[in-house]
């Protein structure tokens, strides 16, 4: 996993809704292979400050187009912010390679059904998964539930429809959206049990299909409520998958969690680009953390237990995490933790970053 940062030229921006802009990157050879629902990390210095953001890719990995992401503004986000007044066409960002575990693998003789459930800014990563559907399982189909606010806050929807237009039999998209115009004649309301019942019927392919794989991205109110009906639609549970953009620990968890472990300060090791450090950390600080107080240049991103750009592999001793949601039941049975919700239970704590 390559957690260097590279200098990327900006080719285009482009408006995508009311408060969102795609950001379109120039080629690099350090982007060309990447799984759809990935994401990259952005850097820049903004107030003295160096700010770290994931986001979501939209483009897609055989669409033959350049690599991109979907920033929503976000009002006092530094980052969001500092976009949106200052980058433009030839700037240069500071960007990671793609990262993730929310993907799509295409397999080109399957013949699927892949439900999608999207909320707002939910969207990019779906968006980059539906294009990649289409073009890469010629034999699948594709249906999405998106809902927004408002139709000005939908995103791509003139491309989305496009995409419906051009592959009718295989691709089918339903709004909601919660603040409808008097004009609006879609759905309404939020996605919730009773209008994932009620839209199923007008979703699921006529055709039959060898399997169903489902992917949401949004609250997890939604994600949570879209999985149950999934499970109770026979959907296996290996084929349910969840991206979130916010986490779902607060601070009360964390307290409960030093409490439970009885953590104390311990030292780790941590293995980086040839070097090994060894760091003190106090209780209830992230490893990440701490490593960063030492200036040691650590990978991450979200700092929320989401991203997984943190990740290192644990070959001892034992650590906990204050969220788990961004690592695979099978990356944390091979030992693999994330430094910015994790923390030393041990005094023989050794991670490989990398």
């Amino acid at each position: 996993m390559d957690h260097h940062f590279y200098s990327l030229r900006v080719e285009e921006i482009r408006q995508e809704s009311l408060d969102s802009i795609s950001v379109i990157f120039e080629s690099n050879e350090h982007f060309k292979e990447y799984l759809a629902g990935q994401f990259l990390t952005l850097k820049s210095e903004i107030n003295g400050e160096s700010i770290r953001r994931a986001y979501s890719l939209c483009s897609s990995p055989v669409a033959n187009e350049p690599v991109a992401v979907t920033i929503k503004h976000v009002p006092g986000g530094k980052m969001s912010e500092w976009i949106s007044s200052n980058l433009k066409p030839g700037s240069r960002m500071e960007v990671m390679p793609p990262v993730g575990n929310f993907v799509f693998r295409p397999h080109a003789q399957k013949k699927r059904w892949f439900m999608l459930f999207a909320a707002g800014s939910g969207i990019t990563p779906v968006f980059s998964m539906i294009k990649t559907i289409l073009l890469s399982e010629p034999q699948s189909y594709v249906s999405l539930l998106f809902g927004n606010r408002t139709e000005e806050d939908i995103i791509y929807r003139k491309t989305l429809q496009e995409l419906s237009d051009k592959y009718p039999s295989r691709f089918k998209v339903i709004h909601t959206l919660t603040q409808p115009s008097g004009s609006w004649f879609g759905e309404t309301g939020r996605i919730d049990e009773e209008l994932i019942m009620h839209t199923l019927s007008l979703l699921k392919p006529v055709s039959p299909f060898e399997e169903t794989q489902v992917f949401m991205c949004g609250p997890h109110g939604m994600m949570d409520i879209a999985a149950k009906v999934a499970l109770e639609q026979g959907v296996k549970k290996e084929n349910i998958h969840r991206e979130s953009f916010t986490s779902s620990i607060d601070e009360a968890s964390k307290e409960e969690a030093v409490a439970t472990f009885e953590m104390k300060d311990q030292k780790v090791q941590i293995n980086l680009d040839g070097k090994t450090y060894s760091v003190q950390v106090q209780k209830g600080v992230s490893i990440l953390d701490a490593a960063l107080d030492n200036n040691i240049d650590m990978p991450y991103s979200c700092q929320s237990g989401l991203c997984t750009a943190c990740r290192g592999k644990c070959t001892s001793g034992k650590v906990h995490m204050d969220e788990r949601e961004g690592l695979s039941d099978e990356e944390i049975e091979e030992g693999y933790v994330l430094t910015c919700v994790g923390h030393p239970l041990t005094d023989d704590v050794v991670l490989e970053m990398g």
